[in-house]
């Protein structure tokens, strides 16, 4: 339990205090964000701030969970290595992404085509290693069930393990994808995606630690009131790293913003919260969880679908929250709100994780 409070706190002070510097130095390098013409011409002022401030999310969160290990005399665990290699490859691939568009001045960086093969290759990798490494529980970090709050009857392997693994990485990669886009989409304001991050984050914080606190150690199977996650505690740890390296980066990334997190950062933190909800065993409550990214990624797809079968728009521009900000709503009061509505589907899916171990 210490290495949660000692990897959060100091992922927040590193955080906090590097952004500023690292800030410094995207500006000497004339390192600034290019905006899209077609976007809210509010957003124009915002031309040349710093981006890729996800460096110093990853590189916060890395040295608290580092931290966390080495002043409690922590092993790490595979499921921890696995979530941050999938958080810093996404990460990687957003700041190629990212680079190529300060270094060439335009809203386009990486090509569909190549943005989607980093991805994959980052995707699959992860997807066949969290299906290593048993412990002495033979539980690997995941497992080919789906899951909801726990592993369901739904089994990927239903035709044999190899077919099993086949689906498993497909279902994992569309979780990835659908987590990285999901944050991508909602980075359009200054402090969204990092105060919606934030809240869910921190609710994987107390969903780790409470299943750290069911896990049957010394069964097999888990039973109704235990949980089968292989390291809940060093999930934990990683959400708590994460949590806050977002709250100091917050401070520097609110309205207005002296920074952007950029792609290196919403892809790394859909890539985290892909991670933690495959990990974890809570796929689909990851949806409810984390339901203020699936709304405003179902604002994109309505939009879209809707205007290549009409040629009319429901939206007055997509995601969600540019259809308020055209609507006339402040951005700070659209921020905010969604803030809110984001607590709002935390609280709803923390519940329904609770009220499912009550009920046994």
């Amino acid at each position: 339990m210490r290495a949660v409070l000692i990897s959060g706190g100091i992922a927040m002070l590193v955080a906090l205090l590097g952004t500023p510097l690292f800030i410094r130095f995207l500006v000497k390098r004339q390192y600034g964000q290019f905006i899209r013409q077609d976007g809210p011409t509010a957003h124009f002022t915002k031309r040349g701030t710093p981006t890729m401030g996800g460096v110093v999310i990853i590189g916060a969160t890395l040295l608290g969970w580092l931290s966390g290990l080495v002043l409690t005399g922590t092993t790490p665990s595979a499921s921890a290595v696995l979530a941050l290699f999938l958080m810093t490859g996404l990460g990687v691939v957003g700041f190629l992404d990212d680079f190529i568009k300060i270094s060439r001045q335009r809203s386009l960086g990486l090509s569909p085509f190549w943005k989607i093969v980093g991805q994959g290759v980052v995707g699959v990798v992860f997807s066949v290693l969290v299906l290593q490494f048993p412990n002495a529980q033979f539980r690997t970090p995941a497992s080919t069930r789906i899951s909801f709050i726990r592993d369901t009857d739904i089994d990927l392997a239903f035709a044999g393990a190899t077919v099993g693994l086949l689906l498993f990485v497909i279902w994992a990669n569309f979780l990835i994808t659908a987590w990285s886009n999901a944050v991508n989409l909602t980075d359009g304001l200054d402090g969204l995606a990092t105060g919606v991050s934030l809240i869910v984050f921190g609710a994987y914080v107390l969903v780790g630690v409470w299943q750290f606190n069911q896990t049957c150690q010394s069964v097999l199977t888990a039973g109704p009131r235990c949980y089968e996650t292989r390291d809940p505690l060093d999930l934990a740890v990683v959400a708590a790293a994460i949590t806050g390296a977002l709250f100091g980066f917050l401070w520097w990334n609110a309205s207005p913003a002296k920074i952007f997190m950029g792609d290196t950062g919403s892809l790394a933190l859909g890539g985290a919260l892909a991670a933690l909800t495959i990990l974890t065993r809570t796929e689909i409550l990851g949806a409810i969880i984390g339901g203020l990214f699936v709304v405003i990624v179902l604002s994109d797809v309505i939009q879209i679908g809707f205007f290549k079968m009409t040629g009319k728009r429901v939206f007055k521009m997509a995601p969600l929250h540019h259809h308020f900000e055209l609507s006339g709503w402040g951005e700070v009061t659209i921020v905010i709100r969604f803030w809110i509505i984001a607590g709002l589907f935390v609280a709803l899916g923390v519940g329904i994780f609770y009220a499912e171990w009550v009920a046994g």
